[in-house]
């Protein structure tokens, strides 16, 4: 289908990350390492949590969630990015492309609705500890998991669909190492203006709220933390929250500054630099934060590492 110089049946060329590098290999090679660790961290702390009973608690079950998105979350740029380099093939077809977009963002707001409803889990157990194994019984729980992949995936499939019907222009090469949404606009011959105001809109919401919502449930924490007379009981209340916090600001600020603010604001390098913080970063930091600053991930780990020589 052709339209004056627009085309919409055609095949992307991905630039890759930070084109004008001048040591592609050396840059490819930690970008491998950091998916190596964060595809063996993730997976270490589903395995842990599944295997150990201490562990079969609503806490540790949304963390599980939390590392299986960031599993998928990782893997759905890197191998692609990696295979482009080691095959000298730059090309994407624009069903990839719009697969990999619609992925790429079902995950990203799947972890943003997750990491809220981890805040309410929080909360509950903080303030309202007595009342916290009837609140967040299995049920609850199974509900938040399954409403944040829902809720990712009708947002990303509404963007992915409008995204990707704009035909483009001649230019097919995307200043990017994946499909991201402003990168393909940017190719586009038709007037996206008004859809950019809509994204930035959509992405306002999509951000200020989780971001209200968890910062008025660690106000209510902290309150309650102040009030406790127990030195330890504070200690450990806000170690749990500390880790949570953490992943919050690591993956809600890059995020906060792409989709946030005006697009001539931004470069490419600038855009790729943050993408690489909160896509590829982030997903190996996530568990390695919850993890070490654990001591019940850390026991459940030294127990099965124990178990494991015991057969041995």
């Amino acid at each position: 289908m052709e339209r004056g110089n627009a085309t919409w049946q055609s095949d992307f060329i991905l630039l890759g990350l930070f084109p004008g590098n001048r040591h592609p290999s050396i840059l490819i090679s930690i970008i491998l390492l950091i998916y190596f660790i964060a595809v063996v961290g993730n997976s270490t702390l589903v395995l842990l949590i599944w295997v150990d009973s201490r562990l079969h608690t609503p806490m540790y079950f949304l963390l599980s969630q939390l590392s299986l998105i960031d599993l998928a979350y990782v893997s759905s740029t890197v191998p692609k990015m990696a295979t482009n380099f080691f095959s000298g093939s730059r090309t994407i077809s624009r069903v990839g492309c719009g697969a990999q977009m619609f992925f790429w963002l079902m995950l990203a707001d799947a972890e943003c609705i997750l990491l809220t409803l981890m805040a309410y889990d929080r909360y509950v157990a903080v303030c309202n500890p007595l009342r916290y194994p009837t609140i967040m019984n299995p049920r609850v729980c199974i509900q938040m998991a399954v409403g944040s992949w829902i809720g990712g995936m009708l947002n990303s499939l509404a963007q992915t669909i409008y995204t990707m019907h704009f035909n483009t222009c001649e230019n097919r090469e995307i200043n990017h190492f994946f499909c991201e949404m402003p990168a393909i606009l940017m190719l586009s011959c038709e007037d996206t203006l008004g859809y950019l105001m809509v994204i930035m809109v959509m992405s306002i919401i999509f951000i200020t709220v989780p971001l209200s919502l968890i910062t008025a449930s660690y106000i209510r924490i902290f309150l309650t933390v102040l009030r406790m007379n127990s030195h330890e009981g504070r200690k450990k209340a806000l170690a749990t929250c500390s880790s949570h916090l953490t992943v919050v600001s690591l993956y809600l600020g890059p995020s906060t500054v792409v989709y946030m603010t005006p697009g001539s604001s931004h470069t490419p390098e600038l855009d790729q630099g943050l993408s690489v913080f909160y896509t590829i970063l982030t997903p190996m930091l996530n568990p390695l934060i919850y993890s070490l600053r654990n001591k019940e991930v850390v026991g459940a780990l030294k127990k099965v590492m124990g178990s494991s020589w015991v057969v041995q």
